[in-house]
């Protein structure tokens, strides 16, 4: 099965990619694309994996730049391939040619960034603490000492976990109630106590609130749509012992 890449017209010219589970060399419960080094699948095969999204992206598996994701609002700025252990941060930009920066999510936002004007590139894994921690306007920051225009960053949030599977308790609400009641917005009812958040709606918003130029959500759920996205909640639903990592790419 060839790979299935789904790609957003407001990035326009810059080579990126949303990368679906599909083409991928795992099995069991990873089967497809998992790129997650972190999983219980095997590394050989995640790293072939991994070799094949390079592939995609015309440039060798050396190129292919990502943090060690801790649901931080941290951001690395790269100029150079990786080698030695991965920084710990949640979001990576680069304004050097040749150097593709990935992230890793399952159900968690990814979100890819450009200003294709200064050649400007960045991306994020924003769950929801890390959105609401600033992760997203922490990458526009540092996109911006890189030479990029806030006016001029487009900003495209792939497959990520709906409002429809995503079901919090009353904490979770209050946490986000205490940070400004406007956020009330952002939930619906659910069962009994239960609200059901909308993350990408929140992460779009946070964007917009910080002036991008033009954001989007591609408007794939991952968690009903288990053929093609991995989903870390749908797996737990499951009883499964571990889930794939889904990987989303973008560079000059």
């Amino acid at each position: 099965m060839t790979l299935e890449i789904l790609t957003s017209d407001l990035l326009g010219p810059v080579r990126h990619g949303f990368f679906t589970r599909r083409g991928g060399a795992s099995s069991g419960v990873f089967q497809g694309l998992n790129c997650g080094m972190g999983s219980s699948d095997q590394s050989e095969i995640v790293t072939i994996n991994r070799t094949r999204v390079a592939e995609a992206m015309n440039l060798p598996l050396t190129h292919l730049a990502q943090p060690y994701q801790v649901h931080s609002a941290d951001v690395l700025t790269v100029s150079e391939p990786q080698t030695g252990d991965r920084p710990k941060a949640d979001a990576i930009v680069t304004a050097t040619p040749g150097l593709a920066l990935a992230i890793l999510t399952a159900d968690c936002q990814p979100v890819l960034f450009s200003d294709d004007t200064a050649s400007v590139v960045g991306a994020a894994h924003a769950g929801w603490r890390g959105a609401r921690d600033g992760v997203l306007e922490a990458t526009m920051d540092a996109m911006e000492a890189l030479g990029a225009q806030r006016e001029n960053i487009k900003a495209v949030i792939g497959p990520s976990i709906s409002q429809t599977a995503y079901e919090v308790g009353p904490e979770f609400f209050e946490n986000f109630i205490q940070e400004t009641p406007d956020n009330s917005r952002f939930f619906a009812d659910g069962r009994d106590d239960r609200m059901m958040f909308d993350l990408p709606a929140y992460g779009l918003h946070r964007l917009r609130q910080a002036g991008v130029g033009a954001a989007e959500w591609t408007r794939h759920c991952t968690y009903s749509d288990a053929d093609r996205f991995y989903s870390f909640r749908r797996a737990t639903h499951a009883g499964e012992a571990d889930y794939g990592r889904l990987i989303s790419v973008i560079r000059l």
